[in-house]
Parts: C-alpha cells; structure tokens; sequence
C-alpha cells in the first residue's frame, strides 16, 4: 500500500486521455518524502513509517527536532506523519514520491477542513426551512428541540447549531487521475478535504 504527504495547491479541470472527457481534478503537490522513522511492533508496539514533509530553515525546528531529522540523515521538514501498515518495504533514508502511485488508483485523502464558524442548522444539518409567508417567524429557526415535565431535558446527540468544519476528514472513493513526476504532482479526481495551501494525507484505498 502506497502512501504520502502532500499540499493541495486547488481544482482544474483536465481531458483523459482515453476518452476525451473532462474531468475535475484536485492538484495535489505530493512529497518527496523522507522516511524518518520505523515503528516495529517488538520495540513500539504497533508498526508504522514515518514521513516528512515541506522543506523549512533549521532555525524553525527545536533541537529535538533536528537532532531526530540528522538521526535519519533527513533535511529539516515541517510536517512528521506517522502511516500504520502502509508501506512495510520502506527503510530509514528512503524517499516516497508520486511515482508510487499510478492513475486509475484508488485513493482516500485525510485534512482538516474548512471552517465555517458558528453555524445554523440549515447550512449544518441540511434541516428544512419553514413558511416565510403569512407572518410567519419561523424561517430558519430549528423548531421544537424536547418535551417538557418528560422528559424535562433535551436529549443529548439533538442537532442543533454550533460550529461547523475545522475537524479531521478523510474522503474515500477518490482516484488518481493522472500523475507528473517530473513536477512531483498528482491530479486526483474530485474535490479532498482543506483550504488551498493545507497539507493532507494520500493512502491507496483497497
């Protein structure tokens, strides 16, 4: 299984090349990424490899910081992920670049998403409107949220108003639309989690 880090730099459209279609595309500048560190199972307890990414000034990192990235004979990155069960084949001091990937693969891409601040539940929920004729003053409001002498409380997990966006988001049932390596770009199809610039995870789905 493949996996990598990359900076989305935002949406394009391309033409395939075995149909001619067009197709809405994610363009997703992915690694190259140093393998920092292996997690075994007899010494961590679970197994993992570790990725860096996004090259950043030696003065932006803490001693420890650098100290490990020296340890691994890796430049100084801003971004450390840990992939479980990913790639087992790597080794300290190899690189992951788009080349791992090939189009028509299935992928599913981890970010945080947009924040959208406080939120109604109209936009939250996709909730129902109600009459805006007639005097009516319930155009968006939320409607009726509990009993009264019973339960006498709202239950917990109602949805209602609150902020919205901002968490941790994995988007499956994507594919590799095309990849460049020359550029270290990959074109996934469809739309994946984050503002433009945010840094997301790309595993191989299946």
């Amino acid at each position: 299984m493949a996996a990598i880090l990359a900076r989305k730099l935002g949406m394009t459209q391309v033409f395939l090349e075995e149909d001619g279609r067009v197709e809405r595309v994610t363009v997703l500048e992915a690694g190259p990424c140093p393998v920092t560190a292996i997690r075994t199972a007899e010494r961590d307890g679970y197994e993992a490899v570790q990725l860096g990414f996004g090259a950043v000034k030696e003065r932006r990192l803490t001693r420890p910081e650098l100290g490990h990235l020296k340890k691994a004979d890796a430049p100084p990155v801003r971004h450390l992920v840990e992939f479980r069960d990913e790639a087992a084949e790597l080794a300290i001091g190899d690189t992951v670049t788009v080349e791992a990937f090939e189009p028509g693969q299935k992928v599913k891409v981890s970010g945080v998403s947009k924040g959208k601040g406080f939120q109604g539940t109209v936009k939250r929920h996709n909730f129902s409107r109600g009459p805006v004729s007639h005097g009516s003053h319930n155009i968006r409001a939320p409607g009726s949220i509990g009993a009264s002498a019973t339960p006498s409380r709202v239950f917990k997990g109602l949805r209602g108003p609150g902020r919205m966006g901002g968490r941790r988001v994995t988007q499956r049932g994507l594919s590799v639309a095309r990849v460049i390596p020359e550029e270290n770009l990959l074109l996934v199809r469809g739309a994946v989690p984050g503002a433009t610039g945010a840094t997301v995870e790309v595993r191989s789905d299946g």
